[in-house]
């Protein structure tokens, strides 16, 4: 019999069926578990592929909140049926290590996306380096978003960012409001990128970091990189397929 271990948000839609799942398939212990369900939104799930990173577990999304882009249709009946024969999605997440301007380091994954913003009505002023080469001695902008495929139809696109397929293998650079250059829209960097973004005059243009749902104040310098080394597993739907999912958004209108 397959272990579920399923996790909920605290709104009522989500509490009720997390209730409702428990009664039904019962609720085995997180290190103990085959499979996590999620029964909320994107957000939850974002939150669940953070606190169990390294434990190998697949995560099964069942949406009970907004948009539910990570999530599968939510149905009571048959889910080890589905779990079973979901596809599995294999997401490399980005690595942020990042320093402070108090000279304090974090080191954090991302899943979508890591972005740069101006923490004050001053435009941040940024210097972007790829593999070691400086591209871009000063971006003055609101900030910068650094994303995944997976993240790069979220706040990426939002900003004008490019949409990537799953197993493209590349990272999007997106910038926020970009004041100088005014003409450059961003970039499409390999997966083998390693990026490295410095806050110019950072103790006048305060800039804070935020890697999917963590926030950092006063950063002075971040590098971020693909961490070939941990993959994490989503599980889909035939019908919900998140390459299927990608492809719609190119054409929604």
């Amino acid at each position: 019999m397959m272990k579920i271990h399923f996790v909920c948000s605290n709104n009522t839609k989500s509490r009720d069926a997390f209730d409702c799942m428990v009664k039904i398939y019962g609720q085995a212990e997180l290190n103990n578990a085959d499979c996590i369900v999620v029964l909320s939104g994107d957000g939850m799930v974002l939150r669940i592929f953070h606190e169990t990173a390294g434990m190998g577990i697949p995560v099964y999304g069942m949406n009970r909140g907004g948009i539910g882009f990570l999530a599968n249709t939510y149905r009571t009946d048959n889910l080890i049926e589905r779990i079973n024969n979901a596809f599995p999605q294999k997401i490399h997440p980005i690595r942020i290590l990042a320093e402070r301007d108090n000279g304090k380091t974090f080191d954090t994954i991302a899943i979508n996306e890591l972005y740069l913003l101006r923490e004050t009505h001053q435009t941040a002023k940024i210097k972007v380096k790829v593999d070691g080469v400086l591209r871009m001695p000063e971006l003055v902008c609101d900030g910068i978003i650094a994303a995944t495929s997976t993240g790069s139809t979220a706040y990426n696109y939002s900003a004008n960012g490019p949409i990537i397929p799953p197993g493209s293998q590349m990272m999007a650079l997106t910038p926020i409001s970009p004041f100088r250059p005014r003409g450059w829209r961003g970039a499409l960097l390999s997966s083998d990128t390693v990026l490295d973004l410095e806050v110019i005059d950072h103790a006048q243009r305060p800039v804070c970091a935020v890697a999917d749902y963590a926030e950092f104040r006063g950063v002075s310098k971040v590098r971020v990189y693909e961490e070939k080394n941990m993959t994490l597993v989503l599980l889909f739907d035939e019908e919900s397929k998140l390459q299927k999912k990608i492809l719609e958004e190119q054409f929604a209108t």
